[in-house]
């Protein structure tokens, strides 16, 4: 082999790897976004995953993390 067929061979390997690895971790990213919920999304899961477990709306009108900073 003379040192172009061995620099083009390398440069076939190293892309290969590189798409591999790109590709392995754009499917670990969509995998993982379609596993999680966004936090303003919370209550609307937990409505879907439970209905009646939460209220609509805070009966009480009040916000306990509020509460929590004015202390």
């Amino acid at each position: 082999m003379s040192e172009m067929e061995k620099a083009n061979r390398n440069k076939k390997i190293f892309i290969i790897v590189f798409l591999a690895f790109v590709g392995l971790f754009v499917y670990i990213s969509y995998d993982m976004s379609s596993r999680t919920t966004a936090p303003w999304n919370k209550p609307k899961q937990l409505k879907r995953a439970l209905p009646g477990a939460t209220p609509d709306a805070d009966s009480l009108k009040l916000d306990s993390l509020l509460k929590e900073v004015e202390k």
